[in-house]
């Protein structure tokens, strides 16, 4: 699949997967439209490429009175940056985040901020968030269910990637969509790379994230990053494994270097070059690095 395509989600009726182009690397941003009674656009990429997922949705024969539930799963803005523009575009919509990240995309001013500080240059594949009035918005809470008609999502919250974090499940089709909670699956080695980011990743509570995923003992995950994929148990030991040895990692390098010296051995050893874009790969071991920092800096204090 590639920038501004999509497909059906195999084994998941009425769900699709569209990719964003993200960062002009094919598949690393995953929208997800479940064509239900009650339609509902799960994250929303940056807003950059909002145009192809527009018109994603008219393919699939949701129309601008027709979309119900707008659904980032965090404030994060490569999984929440489109939620206003796509609130303009299809005006019945509500959005619902969970309730930390409200705040985030009425005013998305500091968020903005925050996000041009850690992703630098970067910031060129991004759109300005459309605000989100308070009235076209509602905050989640964990155990809270989204009605979809003819089915629900139930959240989750996981705030080991953020505080404003969750996943969804929706328990009659047994998919988990998973956003960041779960790594990025990179498909090419069937396997999950951690993300980190600062300024709130936690390992500790990520480790727990991953556990609720186990618990609910999905069928199919819908991850943030690269797209679905059958669940398996060996994937979250995967995962569980990589964030630990990921933050073992930096916490040796830092015992040795400065923590810029440190960000910059990172940098420029990624092997993720091989798998999508290398300016991305960079990007991603420097924000990765930068979040790992940060949490040992908060639990050594």
């Amino acid at each position: 699949m590639h920038a501004g395509e999509f497909e059906p989600v195999r084994g998941v009726p009425d769900l699709y997967v569209h990719d964003t182009g993200m960062f002009d690397t094919d598949e690393y941003g995953s929208v997800y439209v479940y064509d239900a009674a009650e339609p509902v656009v799960i994250d929303t990429g940056t807003g950059a490429n909002r145009e192809a997922l527009f018109e994603t949705l008219d393919e699939i024969g949701i129309g601008r009175d027709e979309l119900a539930w707008i659904l980032p799963t965090h404030a994060h803005l490569d999984h929440a940056g489109g939620a206003g523009h796509l609130a303009k575009r299809y005006p019945e919509a509500e959005v619902l985040v969970p309730e930390r990240g409200v705040r985030h995309l009425v005013d998305p001013e500091a968020l903005v901020a925050g996000t041009k500080s850690a992703v630098e240059d970067q910031w060129r594949y991004y759109d300005d968030p459309e605000p989100i009035p308070e009235a076209r918005i509602t905050g989640l809470a964990d155990g809270d269910r989204v009605d979809l008609g003819d089915r629900s999502l139930v959240v989750h919250e996981a705030p080991g990637h953020a505080p404003h974090h969750a996943v969804y499940h929706d328990p009659d089709a047994d998919v988990v969509f998973t956003a960041d909670a779960a790594g990025i699956y990179v498909p090419e080695v069937d396997t999950v790379r951690q993300t980190t980011p600062p300024p709130q990743f936690d390992l500790d509570q990520c480790l727990r994230d991953l556990q609720t995923i186990a618990d609910l003992e999905p069928e199919y995950l819908c991850f943030g990053h690269f797209g679905p994929r059958e669940y398996d148990d060996a994937l979250i030991g995967e995962a569980k494994r990589a964030y630990v040895e990921w933050v073992e990692a930096v916490r040796a390098k830092r015992s040795e270097l400065d923590d810029e010296t440190v960000v910059e051995r990172f940098e420029s050893s990624s092997t993720d070059v091989e798998f999508w874009n290398p300016e991305r790969a960079r990007a991603d071991a420097s924000l990765n690095t930068r979040g790992v920092l940060t949490y040992l800096d908060r639990v050594e204090e």
